[in-house]
């Protein structure tokens, strides 16, 4: 829930402040949030909108989340989950970022409905898998980009992966786990990959197809499906579905325009609660190093909003902040906002009915 910034001027007075800006709504902020909401913070998520979980047309590897839940489906139920604890989501862009200065540590965000300010900040702005020219399937519906997601589905059915790098080779090969028809698809391109992975390849029962693609057909049976591919050469394949391996842009502007610090991918660096090099701000998600998988998101989530929490928490007190008072009136307690009570006394009572 907003409070107002009582710090800045009277003409400025109606900017939005919290304790926790989550800048992102995927599966790690949404978490984040959630976390931070219910140990009683006031959190705000900021989301543009889309994201690789939206693409999701199957939700797959979450426990105790059907399949058949789509992922806007999942992202709509979070959404809903946050708000119901006093999170705030707000629907728009985040332009800029930076640290208010002098005696203010916080941070300023620029959004594209006007200024919020925030004591913390949890970047959760994931990466866009590179995506090779056209043609091209649907995604999700012959293309994709989850090997750990989606290598079940096609066991025992012809697969192609696309790219000429070292992790094109590498999945090729781990595709031969789930079934014996795959092709590794270079499209025109002159592989990249290493000497020794060369030779791995070689000994491994996998067709490296070199001609560019110049058409798609569908399913036979499903129209809405990848069937296969027309080739340069004249040739055509069959495939139930298969990968892309292009690499991927991380969202990581916002990062840099604070000097975090980040790997030679682009990937924010971070301790093991999300923690980045600058104080105060957080990182979780997809634009961290790591496996880019739902459940692991949402455990960065939870793990980043339960070290906000104990950053700023208001008790227990130290014995320093006790030096001017040796006690803790009752009058101050709960730390906890008057709203966000108000809305966990709403809950229960819901709960009660």
């Amino acid at each position: 829930m907003v409070t107002q910034d009582a710090t800045r001027s009277d003409e400025e007075s109606d900017t939005d402040s919290y304790e926790v800006v989550v800048v992102g709504g995927g599966p790690a902020g949404l978490t984040t949030a959630l976390y931070t909401a219910r140990l009683g913070h006031e959190t705000a998520v900021i989301d543009r909108g889309g994201g690789r979980t939206a693409m999701i047309l199957d939700t797959h590897n979450v426990l105790g989340v059907p399949e058949s839940v789509s992922g806007n489906e999942f992202l709509e139920t979070a959404v809903e989950q946050i708000q119901s604890y006093g999170a705030d989501y707000r629907r728009e862009f985040v332009t800029a970022i930076e640290r208010r200065g002098g005696d203010d540590p916080r941070f300023e965000l620029e959004t594209t409905d006007g200024s919020v300010v925030a004591d913390r900040v949890v970047l959760a702005t994931g990466f866009s898998d590179g995506r090779p020219d056209p043609p091209l399937p649907r995604t999700g519906r012959g293309l994709h980009y989850c090997l750990h997601c989606d290598a079940y589905q096609f066991v025992d059915e012809p697969v192609y992966v696309m790219g000429h790098g070292e992790s094109a080779a590498y999945v090729a090969m781990i595709m031969l786990n789930f079934t014996a028809d795959v092709d590794l698809l270079l499209r025109g391109d002159e592989p990249t990959w290493s000497e020794d992975t060369d030779a791995l390849l070689r000994a491994h029962p996998v067709d490296v197809v070199e001609a560019e693609i110049d058409a798609t057909f569908a399913d036979d049976d499903d129209p809405t499906w990848l069937g296969g591919f027309e080739f340069a050469d004249g040739t055509q394949r069959e495939y139930t579905g298969g990968f892309a391996m292009y690499g991927a842009d991380y969202n990581d502007d916002l990062a840099a325009a604070l000097g975090a610090e980040r790997d030679e991918s682009g990937a924010v660096v971070v301790d093991d609660h999300g923690r980045t090099t600058v104080d105060g701000l957080y990182a979780v998600g997809d634009l961290t190093p790591g496996h880019s998988q739902i459940p692991v998101a949402m455990g960065q989530g939870a793990k980043a909003g339960i070290a906000l929490h104990k950053g700023l928490r208001t008790f227990p007190k130290s014995l320093a902040d006790l030096e001017a008072d040796e006690t803790v009136s009752t009058r101050d307690v709960p730390a906890m906002s008057l709203a966000l009570r108000e809305q966990a006394r709403h809950r229960s009572s819901i709960a009660d009915d």
